[in-house]
Order: structure tokens, then C-alpha cells, then sequence
């Protein structure tokens, strides 16, 4: 079985275990660039069904789903 040569510092586990925190926060959003609404990157827009310029979900109010 591996078995690390020297011990660990307690600085390197402190900054190993503090990286956890910045994992957790929330994603970054962008806006929507045809409706202004906060979107994640890369995804279609759930309130208009645009994604990069193009209409590509039919968003109407009656098409709910559940």
C-alpha cells in the first residue's frame, strides 16, 4: 500500500481543504440576450427558449409540463 514519504503540512491541508468553499458557491450566470434574463452559460434560456440568437424551445404559457 502507497504511504506518503513525508507529512503533509498543516498549510497544505488548510489550503487543500479551503478550495472546498469556492466549489460550493453558486455557478456563474450571464444575462439572455434577448429577453435580459439571468441565464447559465452554455444553456438555453428558460424563460424565452433562446440560445444563441435562435428560438429553440417553445416557452408558452400553456405548454407546462408535469
Amino acid at each position: 500500500m502507497a504511504v506518503p514519504k513525508k507529512r503533509t503540512s498543516k498549510a497544505k491541508t488548510r489550503s487543500r481543504h479551503a478550495q472546498w468553499k469556492k466549489k460550493m458557491s453558486s455557478p456563474p450566470t450571464g444575462e439572455c440576450s434577448n429577453c435580459g434574463n439571468q441565464k447559465l452559460p452554455h444553456r438555453v434560456c428558460m424563460n424565452c427558449g433562446h440560445y444563441r440568437g435562435r428560438q429553440v424551445l417553445d416557452v408558452s404559457e400553456g405548454s407546462n409540463q408535469g
